[in-house]
């Protein structure tokens, strides 16, 4: 196999930081050896998460086997994880903005077609569903668990929670038509095609729309990429 040089679109703080943590979780559990240094491992792990590199690949590039990548992957995303607030600290934080934008997105995964319920008639791919909370700014406040990509916006949003947190700080939140019926502070645009709303409510749709935008456009592609949001901010 071939190897050769490539490059990650993340900041340099990242990877320090990213190796800051693994270092003192592997001080924690008593490690002694490894086979790559807290540095390295931190590279594999954005790697991975940022581009998408496989495990046989990665293997090849670091020289070591496929099977202690998917153990320093798994290590890394547990450290990730760990650094993500929870809903509740999340809603503190959202109670001092003017309002929250919702989201939702489908994290692709390889699935084979019997596994029913992570496939997505509507993105008609499988894949795992994630909520996301998002400041006026577009950037990230909160990134929920995944669920399987069958599991539509608005159920989603209720399993997690979501709905009745942010109706119970009243904030108010700026959704999609996927979370129609949602209620409490979830707005969201009317439905039906352009042509039949009338002129009142495709202003609305528009405005709706420019409100919602910097949230929703966001690159998504993956619940970890979320979390190396949360750790650039946090290197600031």
């Amino acid at each position: 196999m071939l190897v050769y040089p490539s490059s990650i679109d993340l900041s340099s703080r990242t990877l320090r930081y990213l190796t800051g943590q693994l270092a003192s979780c592997r001080r924690e559990i008593g490690t002694r050896w490894r086979r790559l240094a807290a540095g390295r491992q931190a590279l594999l792990a954005l790697a991975h998460l940022r581009c998408g590199h496989t495990y046989a690949q990665l293997a090849a590039g670091f020289s070591i086997g496929i099977a202690t990548v998917y153990r320093y992957i798994r290590e890394a995303v547990e450290v990730l994880a760990a650094l993500a607030p929870d809903l509740a600290t999340a809603v503190r934080a959202a109670a001092r903005k003017a309002f929250v934008i919702l989201d939702g997105t489908l994290l692709p995964i390889d699935r084979i077609a019997a596994d029913g319920p992570y496939y997505s008639g509507k993105h008609k791919k499988h894949g795992m569903n994630v909520q996301v909370i998002a400041d006026p700014s577009g950037r990230l406040l909160w990134a929920s668990a995944a669920l399987p990509g069958a599991v539509h916006d608005v159920r989603a949003a209720r399993t997690h929670g979501i709905v009745d947190a942010l109706t119970q700080a009243d904030i108010s939140c700026w959704a999609d038509k996927a979370y129609l019926g949602a209620g409490g502070t979830v707005r969201v645009p009317y439905r039906g095609r352009w042509e039949k709303l009338s002129a009142g409510q495709q202003a609305v749709n528009r405005s709706h729309a420019k409100i919602r935008a910097l949230g929703a456009n966001n690159p998504r592609q993956a619940d970890a990429q979320l979390l190396l949001k949360l750790i650039d901010k946090r290197c600031r």
